[in-house]
């Protein structure tokens, strides 16, 4: 990738300033864009913007993301933003001739009841999660737009599919967040109330496999060197904890020693999201940053950024 120039979209989340750190020992031109100089909704916006740049690979990591909650409150906008969004970059990309792009999905995509570990295959073969089902039907379509760029248009494009994630640059947002995140805050606020309880989704059963961000950023970096391919990818660690073991790990790590209470009003989502690494573990990668560790220091980033991501919410 040396000497060459990367637009990351999406470089203010969570995976897409981990793809910017990653990007930085690679030799290229990094070019990144807040919002007010180009909203991807907006088509006429991002075909100028792409114009101009001239990128020679995208890293497609815009996208609106949240967790249950959020998409079962605004499905329209889990569905249409997302839907635009990729759908202008990709169209964009083949008309300023990139020479490859990686749009990245979500393991939702797959359905509800999929075998374990989920592997490639399995996608469009059931019904999905309800609770998720508008991202998830987005990002399919993403994945299938850029199949069908390659097939019609022979462009160089991929999809990789990360599991659940978490790192720096979270969302820790309580009505919005994923289950890593909302953990870590609940705890880290529980500890400081000196509550005696913590009170999270669901029965606890569920199992979640989580990756770091900086080990998903790793591994687009491999795919975009290293892959080229119409079938989408899965980017993941090969092992999941449930949700009860979770909650329990990042009490101990964040200092809270209260009691741990279930809400069975509030769903549990799909039974276990393991995925099949299996593919990408053979072209050659691995994740390195086990989960204690992970969450250590996403723990002691949130630390040092609370009072910011208070301030958002206020």
């Amino acid at each position: 990738m040396t000497n060459k120039c990367v637009y990351v979209a999406g470089h203010r989340g969570m995976v897409g300033s981990a793809v910017v750190r990653r990007l930085a020992s690679e030799g290229c031109e990094v070019i990144t864009a807040d919002r007010d100089v180009v909203d991807l909704k907006r088509q006429a916006e991002v075909e100028a913007f792409m114009r101009d740049a001239k990128p020679d690979a995208i890293v497609m990591a815009a996208a609106k993301v949240g967790g249950i909650l959020a998409n079962d409150t605004y499905p329209a906008d889990f569905l249409y933003d997302n839907l635009i969004i990729e759908a202008n970059i990709t169209q964009s990309a083949f008309q300023n001739g990139v020479q490859k792009m990686l749009f990245l999905g979500s393991s939702c995509i797959y359905p509800k009841m999929a075998e374990q570990p989920i592997t490639e295959d399995a996608l469009l073969t059931g019904p999905l999660e309800p609770t998720n089902e508008w991202y998830a039907i987005a990002k399919i379509a993403g994945i299938k737009l850029a199949q069908a760029y390659r097939k019609q248009h022979g462009c160089d494009f991929i999809s990789a599919m990360p599991t659940n994630l978490y790192g720096p640059g979270d969302n820790f947002e309580l009505n919005s967040s994923h289950v890593m995140p909302a953990l870590i805050r609940k705890a880290h606020e529980a500890k400081l109330r000196g509550d005696d309880s913590i009170t999270v989704w669901g029965t606890g059963a569920p199992r979640r496999e989580f990756l770091h961000a900086d080990d998903c950023a790793d591994a687009l970096v491999f795919l975009l060197k290293t892959y080229s391919g119409d079938e989408h990818v899965n980017v993941g660690s090969s092992q999941d904890v449930t949700i009860i073991e979770l909650t329990e790990l990042v009490c101990e790590i964040v200092g809270f020693g209260g009691t741990i209470v279930h809400d069975l009003s509030k769903p549990d989502g799909a039974p276990r999201k393991l995925m099949s690494a299996e593919r990408i573990h053979s072209l050659g990668w691995s994740p390195t940053i086990e989960l204690r560790e992970g969450i250590s220091a996403t723990y002691q980033w949130f630390r040092k950024n609370h009072a910011a991501v208070e301030r958002r919410e206020q």
